[in-house]
């Protein structure tokens, strides 16, 4: 009786231990968030102290700058007040051009313009560039006024008084001088934001056109060197090896060592050094403008002192005017009024080329030419008024006459002597290098938020200096390896019992699952994560910059392995993720999480309101982490409230043009790093202007890129099964799915046909009627309406043959795809033009092609007009059934 009794009262200790011990573990937990709480809040405070001592510098730097600029303003003359206040841009140089404000849905974006009002040149050119669409710099302005002088048609003047000079006032000849297009692209450059500038910059070098390179400020005339525009953007290029193999090369433009021609003129001259430029690039296109583009007018007053880069890059052809890839570098205007920009390029340049009129030996700038001749560079000089032929006047110096000549025999002279002085010069160009020049304001090193999001993305990558590139997710990102695999499959099985013991089944998967979920929980967070957390809660700007910055030394620092390269900001955020999902699993936080778990959603929520994508199947696991979407979507909705939102969706097969359709159609750039296909699925939310969202009746279009159908790296059985559960996902998800087909290949056109319509047939076995479109990309004659009739009676037999093929395997009473879903042959196909006018690497996108995408975005905004929206609830929803 007595052991009984012992036995209860040990019983009944330990309970009471537990007890005590649950509750000290939850006053520790409770502690350690007050703790986290406090130090969250001294830390915001402290930012908050940064931020204001900040804010007032800058506020007194602003009233510094406009003192500066009014008494510029004086001093310049009407001309740039006047060429801002006619683009309407006269308050943006505070007020930026935001990049977010831009990338919205409005009705503007929806037009096609080949013409507009003078008022609406800024929006129109944004809207084309941002489409990829290098004729944005060719708009044409309406004429709103007629400032001809006309006569009397009875008049008795002499019938030849047409040879007559007709006279107009300055006021009228100035009304009627026509805004030069280089004059908006500045204006726009110098009133966008840090953000928009690089987007800019970056569909810019898209459209194979010359980049500002070093930029003086029209109001303080402090020369800027804009090299935060230029990290973005990825040259590719072929070279033939000693061997004759042809090599490429992919690296960042920033990172790049070339050598660099040099191009400036002296005084006045009758030849275009830019037009001369543009023959030895490109010959089909111009990536320099010039004063025989369409558009130019007499009067320019942004460009003076500017100098623009382009680079030559060669295809590996024996056909390629120059065997390496070459910087060409063009000082705009007259460069004896430019001392600085002339002294940082001909320091850094391998060969120098010089336009010079006949100039007299006591002219100022006969000094600087002949400065130059002395120099050890070589040098080439263009006689704008003599026909000689290319001449060597001493070792590497050369001059060829222009006056009368044929412009290719010219062009091929003076490829000839840039070739010679190439092959002599070891010296190279690299474009960080132009920061070390004490002359120049960088704008990276100007702005405190970019050099803190700078310095924070340093921080983190240092962790991964010398580290195996094949090895660093394992040991920095362990949740989403081999555990996160495990539960995607344990889950799998979860929803697919077999027939018998089914309850004892699923206890055993959960049970397995939950173990799996504990081992994740009790994995230590790396140093990567802990930095990368902290700064997702630094200040909004800062953030801005680190997530960006993060994302280019990603790029960069795995742009010699692509094999490897599969790590960027996606798997970070994948991994914070899967952290979420393991504490809210065992419902407990980890110690060395410095904020509580509960936090992270609203993290991802932050950066998708941005502008950001997230993740939302993981292509490697092939599951969508449904706890954590949930969350972020919660969090969404608390944010930006019970928002209406059409889902947009994309399906295609692998490399064929999914992700380029997208960016040109909303300005996006890629969700993926560098290198790489898109894998699974990433969401991102594209605003709707105020304007637009009473007529659209939705305030955001919520687009769902998708990997490739197809994959390479899957085969066999296991391809077929994924590809039809992806597009199962993704068409039930979507009010509109967009089905891309590359190329006229039967085989490819059935792969991907039988996939979609079986995925539509399972939308209508539990009610969901959601739309498609299909667009036929790279068809050589899209214009040729005989064909394309044909095209489209081809494409609805194939449809209706795959129908009756899917109706057999899904147990389905239908006869043709219309029996499916609401098809329209003629009106839901759209056929576009091939992406490239000519041959990578030097082709610009093809106009055709913008035009096609223009094309599409208004049949998107037509069904978004016509379908129901989801609020964020819904597609929560929606998220978990699926």
């Amino acid at each position: 009786m007595e052991g009984i009794v012992r036995e209860k009262e040990r019983i009944e200790r330990e309970k009471q231990e537990q007890l005590e011990d649950s509750e000290k573990r939850l006053k520790e937990e409770r502690n350690m968030r007050e703790d986290q709480q406090k130090t969250l809040e001294e830390q915001h405070e402290e930012e908050l102290k940064r931020r204001r001592v900040q804010w007032r510098e800058e506020e007194e730097r602003e009233e510094e700058e406009e003192k500066k600029k009014k008494k510029i303003c004086s001093e310049t003359g009407p001309s740039l007040q006047n060429l801002f206040h006619r683009l309407h841009l006269e308050d943006k140089h505070l007020n930026r051009l935001r990049a977010a404000d831009v990338l919205q849905i409005t009705a503007h974006s929806l037009q096609s313009h080949e013409s507009c009002a003078e008022e609406e040149l800024v929006q129109t050119f944004l809207q084309k560039l941002l489409m990829m669409n290098y004729r944005a710099r060719y708009i044409q302005t309406k004429q709103t006024k007629d400032h001809m002088q006309q006569r009397d048609s009875d008049s008795s003047e002499d019938e030849f008084d047409i040879f007559e000079r007709t006279s107009l006032s300055n006021e009228e000849t100035s009304q009627s001088e026509r805004i030069h297009p280089m004059d908006v692209q500045m204006a726009v450059f110098h009133c966008a934001d840090v953000f928009l500038k690089q987007l800019m910059v970056t569909k810019l070098s898209q459209c194979q056109y010359a980049l500002p390179l070093l930029v003086p400020d029209p109001f303080t005339r402090q020369i800027e060197f804009p090299l935060w525009t230029f990290r973005q953007i990825i040259k590719s290029w072929k070279i033939r090896n000693t061997r004759n193999e042809i090599i490429r090369q992919t690296l960042p433009i920033y990172k790049a060592e070339t050598p660099m021609v040099f191009f400036s003129r002296f005084g006045s001259v009758s030849s275009s050094k830019s037009q001369l430029m543009n023959r030895l690039i490109n010959e089909k296109h111009n990536p320099f403008f010039h004063r025989n583009c369409p558009g130019s007018s007499r009067t320019r007053v942004l460009m003076d002192g500017v100098v623009e880069i382009s680079w030559f890059c060669p295809s590996g052809s024996y056909n390629d005017h120059f065997s390496e890839c070459v910087a060409f570098c063009n000082l705009h205007g007259d460069a004896g009024d430019h001392e600085k920009q002339l002294q940082i390029l001909t320091d850094m340049c391998s060969v120098n080329v010089v336009l010079l009129p006949q100039l007299d030996r006591n002219d100022r700038n006969m000094i600087k030419v002949q400065n130059l001749y002395k120099d050890s560079k070589p040098l080439i000089c263009l006689l704008t008024e003599d026909d000689l032929a290319l001449t060597e006047m001493r070792n590497r110096k050369y001059k060829i006459g222009l006056k009368d000549r044929n412009q290719s025999d010219v062009s091929e002279e003076l490829r000839r002597a840039i070739n010679a002085c190439l092959s002599d010069s070891s010296h190279t160009f690299r474009l960080e290098d132009v920061s070390k020049h004490s002359d120049v304001r960088v704008d990276e090193e100007d702005d405190e938020d970019c050099r803190r999001g700078r310095e924070a993305a340093q921080q983190m990558m240092s962790l991964l200096q010398k580290k195996d590139l094949t090895k660093v997710k394992e040991w920095f990102l362990p949740r989403q390896g081999k555990l996160w695999h495990q539960w995607s499959q344990r889950n799998r099985e979860l929803h697919r019992p077999p027939g018998d013991e089914i309850e004892m089944y699923i206890r055993r998967k959960q049970t397995e699952m939950k173990k799996i979920r504990e081992l994740q929980h009790e994995s230590d967070i790396s140093e990567f994560m802990k930095l990368f957390i902290k700064e997702m809660n630094s200040h909004a700007a800062t953030k801005m910059f680190f997530l960006k910055w993060l994302r280019i030394l990603l790029d960069e620092h795995w742009s010699t392995d692509l094999q490897a390269a599969g790590f960027g900001v996606e798997h970070i955020m994948r991994e914070i993720g899967q952290i979420y999902e393991s504490c809210s699993s065992v419902q407990k936080n980890k110690k060395d999480l410095q904020v509580h778990f509960s936090s992270l959603p609203s993290l991802a929520a932050e950066m998708m309101i941005s502008g950001f994508p997230l993740e939302l199947m993981d292509g490697d696991a092939a599951h969508v982490p449904v706890v954590w979407i949930s969350a972020v979507l919660d969090q969404l909705n608390q944010r930006l409230g019970d928002q209406r939102v059409f889902v947009l969706s994309v399906l295609g097969l692998q490399s064929s043009g999914k992700s380029t359709m997208l960016n040109a159609m909303f300005g996006l750039q890629s969700a993926v790093s560098a290198g790489r296909t898109t894998r699974g699925a990433f969401m991102q939310l594209i605003r709707v202007s105020d304007e637009m969202k009473t007529q659209m009746n939705t305030d955001y279009i919520l687009v769902v890129d998708t990997e490739g159908l197809r994959a390479l790296e899957l085969s066999g059985r296991s391809t077929r099964h994924h590809d039809n559960e992806l597009a199962t996902f993704v068409v039930g998800l979507g009010n509109l799915t967009l089905i891309n087909i590359f190329g006229e290949n039967p085989a490819e056109m059935q792969d991907i046909l039988q996939i979609v319509v079986q995925a539509f047939m399972r939308m209508k076995k539990v009610n969901l009627s959601p739309s498609c479109v299909f667009v036929h990309q790279n068809i050589s004659d899209v214009t040729a309406g005989e064909k394309n009739v044909e095209r489209r009676r081809r494409l609805q037999e194939t449809l209706d043959e795959m129908t009756k093929l899917a109706a057999k395997e899904e147990d389905c009473d239908a006869e043709c795809f219309s029996d499916v879903i609401r098809f329209d042959v003629q009106k839901d196909v759209k056929y576009f033009a091939q992406l490239w006018e000519g041959c990578p690497p030097m082709a610009p996108p093809n106009p055709t092609y913008c035009e096609n995408i223009q094309e599409l975005k208004k049949t998107i905004i037509l069904s978004v007009l016509s379908n129901m929206k989801k609020n964020i609830k819904v597609l929560q929803q929606k998220i978990i059934e699926a």
